[in-house]
């Protein structure tokens, strides 16, 4: 099987096992990383199959629609994968790609950290997912996921946690609003690669003028003179 084959099979795989998927981590999520991931390899020293696949398969069974299980996606990954006799060294690649290119993974439980797995290929996936995080996408999606987990829009009272533990960052309750200072403002400056910094600045200030007005609209007494 030639590596074309091998992604088009693996596309069939994804759209159908995310079908039903919440609206923010469906096909057209993935597709966009794809695309993403395309772009920014171009102006790196990559190995395609490796990121195409990792860009494919990294949010094949995300754990927050799991119960939470983190080893469910790598395993689906890798079952798929061996079904297609890929090199097993290609697959331990992108199954490390899925477990460490989301950002909870960076996240401090309060213990020694690991040192976490890297390469090339993975900066190369978790920019392309980052910048499906912000911008005009990136804001949609947020609200969307919030109104699926029926989270309120903003609470006054309730401010960001910016020093949360993986573990507080996966069970938060939080309304959308605040996941903007506890996540999302944050991933400009996580970029890895030249291109992944580029295009952020702009989906970056998209969001900083989104919340000025977001601000304005919320309290409009606030803004008279």
């Amino acid at each position: 099987m030639t590596n074309s084959e091998i992604v088009e099979e693996t596309i069939i795989f994804v759209k159908e096992t995310l079908k039903n998927a919440e609206g923010g981590h469906d096909w057209f999520h993935i597709e966009r990383v794809f695309n993403n991931t395309m772009l920014i390899a171009k102006g790196e020293d990559v190995n395609l199959l490796v990121v195409s696949l990792g860009a494919l398969l990294h949010d094949i069974a995300d754990a927050k629609f799991n119960d939470g299980d983190e080893s469910l996606g790598p395993k689906m990954a890798e079952n798929f994968l061996l079904s297609l006799k890929v090199p097993k060294r290609t697959i331990n690649h992108v199954t490390n790609i899925i477990k460490y290119s989301s950002f909870k993974a960076g996240l401090n439980d309060g213990k020694m950290k690991k040192k976490l797995f890297t390469s090339k290929e993975l900066q190369v996936v978790q920019d392309a997912d980052r910048l499906d995080a912000i911008g005009a996408i990136g804001i949609a999606r947020a609200f969307n996921y919030g109104g699926f987990k029926n989270r309120a829009l903003y609470d006054p009272s309730i401010p960001p946690n910016l020093e949360m533990s993986k573990e507080e960052y996966k069970k938060s309750k939080a309304p959308t609003l605040n996941h903007f200072y506890e996540k999302l403002l944050l991933l400009k400056d996580k970029m890895n690669t030249a291109t992944g910094k580029r295009l952020a600045q702009q989906r970056h200030q998209y969001m900083i003028d989104f919340l000025e007005q977001f601000y304005q609209e919320w309290s409009p007494l606030k803004n008279l003179s």
